[in-house]
């Protein structure tokens, strides 16, 4: 049975930068919206802490949008940092959902994710719901990790599987099974009767300070073990250790800092109108 991660705003925006960057080549991709002369209404599944939500505000001032997130945590942060009106003359609001069951409760001229649906257990199927959700040429857009074989994630996998550690962990580092590749994205999406376009970019992000590739993983791949390992300090800490070793021989330190390849899969559909 697996526990619900306890997510840390803070540890997940010490490498805001490198996060927000797939989101924003994703933006650039994504159509005029058909707002028909009123403000767009924007909806951001699993928003985190806010802070690529408030980008949308950037691209849309007037729009009115509003991201959706199941953790209490990301929540009041996100809200903390980013509620309110915009400079544009439009409105940030958080909302508690679950991706796995969320459904539009109202026309929505774009619906974005941004790395969130590999924590959802046969997303593909909300599509369907989603783009109905949308106004005619509204726009479902979204990203995700596709980086689920590379070492970071792989050793994670293996570590938990291990036998010092499989009756407490279990499958908890093997998180990342529910991604399609791009063209099983694409094909899905043209079947509900959407112009689609998917893609996949490998970004290589040179990550500094001392074992920068835990610090990464500690945001995001790892909340599922911190957290079923929360009441067991001493047990985490020798998970931390035999993990930050396989990671250091994974992904040596070179002179510039650590090399970090990161697989990033797109998907942007236009709902024909």
């Amino acid at each position: 049975m697996h526990s619900v991660p306890t997510w840390d705003p803070e540890q997940y925006l010490r490498h805001a930068g490198h996060r927000s960057r797939p989101f924003l080549d994703m933006l650039g991709r994504i159509p005029h919206l058909p707002s028909g002369g009123r403000p767009p209404r924007i909806a951001d599944i699993g928003c985190g802490p806010g802070n690529v939500t408030a980008l949308l505000a950037d691209r849309w001032p007037d729009a009115h949008i509003t991201g959706f997130d199941v953790s209490r945590e990301m929540l009041a942060q996100a809200r903390k940092d980013h509620e309110g009106a915009t400079a544009g003359g439009g409105m940030i609001d958080f909302r508690q959902a679950d991706a796995a069951h969320w459904t539009p409760e109202e026309p929505y001229d774009l619906i974005v994710s941004n790395a969130a649906l590999q924590w959802v257990p046969g997303h593909p199927e909300s599509f369907a719901a989603w783009i109905e959700g949308l106004t005619p040429g509204g726009t479902l857009a979204f990203q995700v990790p596709g980086n689920f074989t590379s070492p970071s994630h792989a050793l994670l996998g293996e570590l938990c599987d291990s036998p010092r550690w499989r009756d407490r962990l279990g499958t908890h580092g093997r998180r990342y099974i529910h991604i399609l590749e791009p063209g099983d994205y694409l094909v899905r999406l043209a079947d509900l009767g959407c112009d689609a376009d998917a893609w996949e970019t490998t970004y290589y992000q040179l990550l500094g300070g001392e074992d920068p590739v835990l610090d990464w993983v500690k945001g995001t791949a790892l909340r599922p073990v911190l957290t079923e390992l929360a009441d067991d300090p001493a047990a985490a800490e020798r998970f931390l250790g035999e993990y930050r070793d396989l990671l250091r021989a994974a992904y040596p330190p070179g002179p510039h800092g650590t090399v970090f390849p990161f697989r990033r899969i797109f998907a942007v559909a236009r709902k024909v109108s």
